[in-house]
C-alpha cells in the first residue's frame, strides 16, 4: 500500500469506521426491538436468542476466512463486496414475514458483515504503520462501538415506537451506500505479499464447532437429551479435529503459532469473556426493562444510556492509554468495573432499585469502554504485517464468539429459570445465575489482563514474532514447510 497523507489516512479511518458503525449499531438497535419482535412474530426466548446468535454465529464462523481472503485477493475488493451483501441482507430483514425467515436473512447480513470489520481493521493496520498512531486509530475505532451503543438504544427506541421494528434495518442502507461509494473513491487496494491459501477443511471444522456448541446451549432448556446429545458430541470432536489438523497444514485457517504469544492468547480469551458479558448484559437488560418494568422501547433505550455513554467516553481514553502505557491499565480497569457491575446485580439485585440499576449500568459501560482497544492492539501488535488480516480476524472472531456464547448461555439459564411462568413474576430470581456468569466473565478479564500484560508475557510475544518472521522468510525462500 502506498504511503498516504495524514488527511487521506484519517479519511480511510473514517470510512472503515462507517462499516463498524452499521455492524455494531445493528445489534444494539435489535436488542431494544426484541420485545416487539417477540409480540409480532410470537417468538419464544430461544427464538429471540436465535435472532441475535444466527448473526453473530455466522460472523464468528466466517471472519477468519474473510480476513485471509482479503489478504489474498485484495482488501478493498472484499470490503466493498461485504458492504453490498450486508446492505442487501438488511433490506431482506426489514421485509421478513416470519421469525424463521428473519433468522435466515440475519445470516445473509452476517455473511456481508464478516467481510467488513476484520478487513477494515486490516486496512487500518496497514494504513497506520506507526505504533502510536495505530493505537490512537484503534482507540477511535473502539469509540465507534461506544457511539453505536449510545445511539443504538435511542435510535432503536424511536424507530420501534414511531414506525415499527422493521425500520431498524433501514438505517443500514444509506450508511452502507455512502461507505461503498467512498471506499471505491478513496481507499487504496492492498494485499499481503504472501497470503495463505484457502483451508476448506479448517473452515468446515470451525463452522461445526461454533454451530453445534451454540445449538446445544440454546436447545438444552427445552429439548430432549436425545436431540441435544449429537451436537454436544460434535462440538468437542470438531475442536479436537482443529487442534490435530491445523498444525499439520502448511497454510492453516487458524495459525496456532500465534497462540505461543501470551498477550495474543490472553487477548483472545479476554475478547470472548468481555463480549460474552456484553451479550448477556444487553439480553437481560432489554427484556427486564420492557417485559418486567413495562417500559416502551424509547424509554428502555433512554435507560440504557448510563451504560452506553461511559463506553463512548472511555473507549478513546483507553486507546490513548494503550498507546502511551500499554494494555495493562486499561484491562485492569475494564475487568474491575465489569466484575463490580455483575456482582451488583448478582448479589444485591441491582435492577430492583433505580439507584443501583443506574450505578450497575455506569460500571458496566466503563468496563466495556476500556476493554476493546487493548484487545485489538494486542492482537495485531508484534504480528507480521503480511498476516494482519488473519490476526485481526482472530480477535474479531473471539468477540463474535463471545457475544454468541453470552446470549446463548445467559438466555438458556434465563429460559430454564422462567419456565412457563410470566417474566414479570420470575425474571429477577431467574436472571441471577446469568448475572453470576457475567461477573465471572469480568473476573476473567481482570485476571488475564494482569497475567498476560507483564514482562514475561511481553517476552513470549517477542519470541513469537521473531519466530514467525524467520519462518516466513524461510518459507518465502522455499526452505521451510
Amino acid at each position: 500500500m502506498p504511503e498516504l497523507s495524514p488527511r487521506r489516512r484519517l479519511l480511510v479511518l473514517a470510512i472503515c469506521c462507517m462499516s463498524l458503525l452499521i455492524v455494531s449499531l445493528d445489534n444494539t438497535v435489535l436488542n431494544v426491538a426484541l420485545p416487539s419482535l417477540q409480540r409480532d412474530l410470537h417468538a419464544s426466548t430461544s427464538g429471540l436468542q436465535w435472532t441475535i446468535d444466527a448473526y453473530t454465529l455466522v460472523l464468528a464462523s466466517l471472519l477468519m476466512l474473510a480476513g485471509s481472503t482479503a489478504d489474498r485477493i485484495g482488501r478493498k475488493r472484499v470490503f466493498m463486496a461485504g458492504l453490498v451483501v450486508f446492505s442487501l441482507g438488511s433490506l431482506l430483514c426489514s421485509l421478513a414475514p416470519s421469525l424463521d425467515l428473519l433468522v435466515v436473512f440475519r445470516m445473509v447480513q452476517a455473511v456481508g458483515g464478516s467481510m467488513l470489520n476484520p478487513v477494515a481493521m486490516s486496512i487500518i493496520t496497514n494504513t497506520f504503520t506507526d505504533p502510536r498512531e495505530r493505537a490512537r486509530a484503534i482507540g477511535v475505532w473502539g469509540g465507534v462501538v461506544g457511539i453505536s451503543m449510545a445511539a443504538g438504544p435511542l435510535v432503536g427506541g424511536l424507530l420501534v415506537e414511531s414506525v415499527g421494528w422493521r425500520a431498524i434495518f433501514w438505517v443500514n442502507l444509506p450508511v452502507g451506500l455512502a461507505a461503498l461509494l467512498l471506499t471505491w473513491r478513496f481507499v487504496p487496494e492492498s494485499r499481503a505479499d504472501r497470503a495463505r491459501r484457502p483451508d476448506p477443511v479448517g473452515q468446515l471444522l470451525v463452522i461445526a464447532l461454533f454451530g453445534s456448541l451454540t445449538y446445544a446451549i440454546i436447545a438444552t432448556p427445552h429439548a430432549s437429551l436425545g436431540a441435544v446429545a449429537p451436537f454436544a458430541v460434535v462440538a468437542p470432536a470438531a475442536l479436537l479435529g482443529l487442534l490435530w489438523y491445523e498444525p499439520r497444514r502448511a497454510e492453516p485457517l487458524i495459525d496456532l503459532r500465534f497462540f505461543r504469544s501470551a498477550p495474543f492468547s490472553g487477548a483472545t480469551v479476554i475478547a470472548v469473556s468481555g463480549f460474552a458479558a456484553l451479550g448477556g448484559f444487553l439480553f437481560l437488560s432489554t427484556l427486564y426493562l420492557q417485559n418486567v418494568r413495562g417500559l416502551d422501547a424509547l424509554h428502555a433505550g433512554l435507560w440504557m444510556l448510563p451504560m452506553a455513554a461511559p463506553t463512548f467516553l472511555c473507549a478513546p481514553l483507553s486507546g490513548r492509554l494503550v498507546g502511551s502505557r500499554g494494555p495493562r491499565l486499561s484491562l485492569l480497569i475494564a475487568g474491575g468495573a465489569m466484575t463490580a457491575s455483575g456482582a451488583l446485580f448478582a448479589v444485591f439485585q441491582a435492577e430492583t432499585s433505580d439507584v443501583t440499576l443506574f450505578v450497575g449500568y455506569v460500571l458496566f459501560g466503563i468496563g466495556f469502554g476500556f476493554v476493546n482497544a487493548p484487545i485489538t492492539n494486542t492482537a495485531v501488535s508484534g504480528m507480521p504485517r503480511a498476516q494482519a488480516g488473519v490476526a485481526a480476524a482472530v480477535a474479531s472472531t473471539s468477540r463474535q464468539l463471545g457475544s454468541t456464547l453470552g446470549v446463548a448461555v445467559v438466555g438458556a439459564v434465563l429460559a430454564a429459570g422462567v419456565g412457563a411462568s410470566s417474566y414479570r413474576d420470575t425474571f429477577v430470581p431467574a436472571a441471577r445465575p446469568g448475572w453470576w456468569i457475567i461477573t465471572a466473565c469480568g473476573l476473567a478479564v481482570l485476571a488475564l489482563g494482569a497475567l498476560t500484560s507483564g514482562p514475561w508475557a511481553r517476552r513470549t510475544a517477542e519470541r513469537t514474532a521473531r519466530r514467525l518472521e524467520s519462518e516466513e522468510v524461510r518459507e518465502a525462500a522455499g526452505l521451510g514447510a
